[in-house]
């Protein structure tokens, strides 16, 4: 007899296939040249950073052993906390494992049934779950449209908007002066999601005296961090008025109830944030990269037939429309010697299914020359 849950699983499986969109892990195979990923400074493999990974392990050991509030908050955490509220402007700090844990103990333990919550159209998926979780009300404006948001927030007024510093899939940036604006004239209060901005945020704009690019909190009156971006780590982190996480450490499910951040990773974290302001050259070296791929593309055969969104960071979409078709094409720069990104629905709109991909320091002119080459030929 087929138990329910296992019919349930197989037709759903099945419906996601035949769909082009059933999501599988793959091991990356040696010897491909990677466009996935969101290292965009190249640390997570550096030799500075293994360096602060072991004196991390032996330093405070390779775990946290317990929940912050036990006995798992170490010195580790705290030097991180301290540095990051440094880089940003923030009175306190609070660690989680991942940016999706951050997002959701922020939003589920700060909101309920009696407030309204007002985002970007696009804002991540960590973000949507944490306000169903909360039981808020929510109401989206057009994707970095503020005329759309300010005539929510005159019906709403005071709430709070929730946006990104820049978003995953469109690798655009959000109009944060303008919308700090607005929501200071409405007396709202606005919280960013930096997680793909952190260390890179500026590509030339507001980078910190000390070196940091980052959103600030003049800008943000709350931010989340992840270390899994430019720090090539991982964690994550709320930051916000010593009120807001003195309420997080004493209410947040996540945080109570969860093993904290291994101290070793935080410390790698805190040696990346020093290593990025120490060493300018890598956003130099990025902004090249971003600079080199575009005007290939734009003078490639394609460029004409497959949409290249207008991206002025690290993350590079390449608009294909089809599900079927953007894995397709996938597999075959693979076949090439590429990993890039098929990102398909519910991830982005019906229809509009993208190659992403994300470019990092540590790329080559010949390994971006290659891909631009790789590219034409399997899409053309």
């Amino acid at each position: 007899m087929v138990h329910p849950l296992q019919a349930k699983m197989a037709q759903k499986t099945k419906q996601l296939a035949d769909a082009g969109r059933l999501r599988q892990r793959r091991v990356v195979g040696a010897g491909l040249i990677d466009f996935s990923h969101n290292d965009y400074l190249g640390l997570a493999s550096c030799e500075p950073m293994k360096a602060a990974a072991t004196e991390g392990a032996e330093r405070y050991g390779v775990g946290a052993k317990a929940s912050p509030l036990v006995s798992g908050y170490s010195q580790a955490h705290q030097a991180l906390e301290q540095a990051l509220c440094q880089a940003t402007g923030h009175q306190a700090c609070l660690l989680f494992c991942s940016g999706f844990s951050a997002n959701s103990a922020l939003i589920e333990t700060l909101f309920d049934s009696d407030n309204t919550v007002v985002a970007d159209k696009l804002i991540h998926a960590s973000v949507i779950d944490g306000i169903k979780h909360s039981g808020a009300k929510l109401k989206r404006f057009l994707h970095n449209d503020i005329e759309s948001a300010q005539r929510i927030l005159t019906k709403l007024e005071p709430t709070v908007v929730l946006t990104e510093s820049t978003f995953s899939m469109d690798g655009d940036k959000a109009p944060l002066n303008e919308l700090s604006a607005l929501c200071k004239q409405h007396g709202s209060w606005l919280i960013v999601d930096d997680a793909h901005g952190f260390g890179i945020t500026g590509i030339g704009e507001q980078v910190n005296s000390n070196g940091l690019s980052a959103v600030t909190a003049d800008i943000a009156d709350i931010q989340v961090v992840t270390f899994g971006k430019a720090l090539g780590c991982q964690g994550a982190a709320v930051l916000g008025s010593q009120q807001v996480i003195d309420y997080l450490v004493a209410n947040a499910r996540h945080y109570i109830y969860s093993t904290a951040l291994s101290p070793a990773n935080a410390h790698v974290a805190l040696a990346a944030i020093n290593y990025i302001q120490a060493t300018p050259t890598l956003i130099d070296k990025l902004n090249n990269n971003i600079a080199l791929f575009r005007s290939l593309y734009q003078q490639s055969d394609v460029s004409s037939q497959y949409l290249l969104a207008d991206s002025a960071t690290p993350i590079q979409p390449i608009i294909i429309g089809a599900d079927s078709e953007v894995v397709a094409l996938a597999n075959k720069l693979s076949k090439l010697g590429f990993v890039v990104g098929a990102i398909r629905s519910p991830t982005v709109p019906k229809g509009a299914a993208r190659l992403r991909i994300t470019l990092s320091a540590t790329h080559t002119s010949e390994q971006i020359t290659n891909l631009v080459d790789a590219l034409s030929l399997s899409l053309s």
